[in-house]
């Protein structure tokens, strides 16, 4: 269960490191990180290039640093950066792409936060029309956060990879539920990340560290990442103390994410048993569950009030009338999720 008795599926941001992630904390050796001096951290560098197939890698504080860094490189002014329609980039950082690396975003229309080698093709610029942007840079999230935690398959996105690379493009992957995909369909991180200039892990959603978040790719990708990383304020110097988190959550924690899933599917399968509830995308494939209130007169914001009443919190999205989201991690037992799902049939019945 959650801090003081909440059992809270807003995020799987919420968990609290455990207390072997803390010993391991308390325990880090650490030393200046801009120096390269810091040994825990490039310890947890270099295992998460050697993990995602690249050459190099970048601790970073936050998932939302790596994409913005990662844009900021792979564009100048000017280009055009272009992802699904319900993008984490564009969706929860703040214009960044606009104000960082100043490149336009183009959303491409999706399903549930995929889309095709097709649909790229529809929306790719004239290569030398100078009344138009260059597409420079394309951006798949996996899992598809908005699309209730879809697994992009390999195929699909080999696919989209190399169109965009016979575009000239370059191609990032933000890796926030990375490990969620993997876990999910048993194809590995570093397969997964291949056919990617850039990819990134989270370390502090499903995995359950307090912060952080693993940047890689090529030498010379890395080498102007650092730039960027000292032009954005992302230098925590003895950052050995965070990085070991996210060590001992590489060696403990990504199994568990099974689990995870697990609970999200007993979630959906007692939602859909309520009357006044549908689910929107169907079964999860990962730890994301959305659904819909389908009674009249209820909205998605009072059914989320009436939860936290009962020390249930999730999240509404969409206005007041959208879906409410839910997410499991480590900190959500199933125990949790029988009693989130009472909570909810009570709301509905009153």
């Amino acid at each position: 269960m959650s801090h003081n008795g909440l059992i809270d599926l807003y995020s799987d941001t919420q968990t609290r490191p455990s207390a072997g992630m803390r010993r391991a904390m308390a325990e880090a050796e650490v030393g200046d990180e801009q120096r390269g001096e810091d040994p825990t951290t490039r310890k947890l560098e270099e295992r998460v290039a050697a993990m995602l197939g690249k050459d190099a890698a970048v601790f970073l504080p936050s998932g939302t640093m790596c994409n913005q860094i990662a844009m900021a490189v792979h564009c100048t002014a000017g280009d055009e950066i272009l992802a699904a329609d319900t993008a984490h980039v564009f969706f929860s950082e703040a214009g960044g792409g606009s104000a960082l690396s100043r490149a336009q975003t183009w959303p491409i229309r999706s399903d549930m936060g995929l889309f095709t080698a097709t649909d790229l093709k529809a929306n790719l610029r004239e290569h030398n029309n100078r009344y138009q942007p260059r597409s420079r840079l394309l951006i798949i999230e996996q899992t598809a956060n908005m699309g209730g935690g879809l697994v992009w398959p390999l195929t699909q996105i080999a696919e989209v990879a190399a169109v965009a690379h016979g575009h000239g493009m370059s191609v990032h992957m933000d890796g926030a539920r990375l490990f969620n995909a993997t876990v999910a369909s048993g194809v590995s991180a570093r397969d997964f990340a291949s056919p990617f200039d850039s990819a990134w892990i989270d370390l502090s959603k499903g995995l359950g560290c307090p912060v952080g978040a693993v940047l890689a790719g090529s030498k010379p990708f890395i080498h102007e990442c650092w730039r960027w990383k000292q032009r954005i304020g992302g230098a925590v110097r003895q950052s050995g103390i965070v990085a070991a988190a996210g060590l001992y959550a590489l060696d403990h924690n990504v199994e568990l994410l099974a689990t995870d899933h697990a609970n999200a599917k007993l979630l959906a399968e007692r939602i859909a048993g309520i009357a006044g509830l549908a689910l929107s995308n169907g079964p999860p494939q990962s730890n994301i569950v959305f659904f819909r209130v389908t009674a009249p007169g209820l909205t998605a914001a009072h059914i989320c009030a009436e939860l936290l009443k009962r020390n249930v919190r999730m999240g509404a999205f969409g206005g007041t009338a959208g879906r409410i989201r839910c997410v499991t991690h480590l900190d959500v037992s199933k125990t949790d999720i029988e009693r989130a799902a009472t909570a909810l049939a009570e709301i509905m019945r009153g």
